[in-house]
């Protein structure tokens, strides 16, 4: 006699509001034999207030690769598990894959219910792009490494999605501004879909700006979106792209833009981002 293999179900949770959690999700979470929860302590809140009793444990980034395993051992027993993270989609930047991978690998069935999550939260009203996105979760704590990061992205992606902390906004703004100019359109989105839920628009100077207006503001969890750029390609001149092109190949990337915008007129940026777009090819 075999034992059939259990499900582990990847379930979204609220990013706020608590009302923001579908009724499959609540269904799976009271069934399921265990609850892996990135923060116990956090998610017993939410469990406690729709009444679920399922069994808890943690899995987060520091005991993810080491429990994996014996979460996989419960699932071949034909225990049932949901992940879940402390708010949104589990894996979008959040625990996860090292789990969900070892499942696909062993043919463990992986389930997602889908919900709430940050980042789709915030494009959909945004006013911003969507047709086309990147999503580059959270920056590099460290300026250089951040820095060196938002130049490495090349032009035509869409628009730029990117997770970040209160404590660290102000510095990522500047970054921004630096990187990709000070006209770039910009929103933040900050506590989604909780009471001061605020979209704030602008260019990085304006947001800077409202943010300091009030110590409050640089509170909570925040979704910085920052718009395409509005010249394309084929606004770069033929002669400015020649230029561009003879620099490179004497001169580092950012020198060779930085001359060829001056030659022509040209936003130094926009030359950057099609020069990274050579490179690649």
């Amino acid at each position: 006699m075999t034992t059939e293999t259990g499900q582990l179900y990847i379930v979204a949770t609220p990013i706020g509001n608590l009302a923001d959690i579908s009724q499959r999700a609540l269904d799976i979470l009271a069934r399921v034999d265990w609850i892996a929860a990135e923060d116990t302590r956090h998610s017993s809140r939410l469990l406690q207030h729709y009444g679920i009793q399922s069994k808890l444990l943690a899995l987060h980034d520091h005991n993810e690769k080491q429990r994996a395993a014996s979460l996989l051992e419960k699932l071949q027993q034909g225990q049932s598990i949901a992940l879940i993270s402390d708010a949104g989609t589990p894996l979008i930047s959040d625990p996860g894959y090292s789990l969900v991978r070892h499942c696909q690998q062993a043919g463990v069935q992986v389930v997602p219910v889908p919900g709430a999550c940050a980042l789709i939260a915030a494009l959909s009203a945004a006013g911003l792009p969507t047709d086309q996105f990147l999503f580059i979760g959270f920056l590099a704590a460290k300026q250089q490494q951040r820095l060196n990061q938002l130049q490495a992205i090349p032009a035509g992606v869409g628009t730029l999605v990117c997770y970040e902390t209160a404590r660290r906004i102000q510095d990522t703004l500047q970054d921004v501004q630096q990187v990709f100019g000070h006209e770039r359109e910009l929103v933040l989105a900050k506590e989604l879909t909780k009471t001061f839920e605020h979209f704030a628009r602008g260019t990085a100077e304006d947001i800077l700006q409202w943010l300091q207006e009030d110590a409050k503001r640089c509170q909570g969890e925040m979704v910085l979106m920052i718009a395409p750029t509005a010249k394309t390609e084929s606004e770069i001149s033929e002669a400015a792209l020649h230029t561009l092109k003879l620099l490179m190949a004497e001169l580092p990337l950012k020198k060779a833009a930085a001359l060829t915008a001056e030659i022509h007129g040209l936003k130094k940026n926009a030359l950057y981002q099609h020069g990274l777009s050579l490179q690649q090819k």
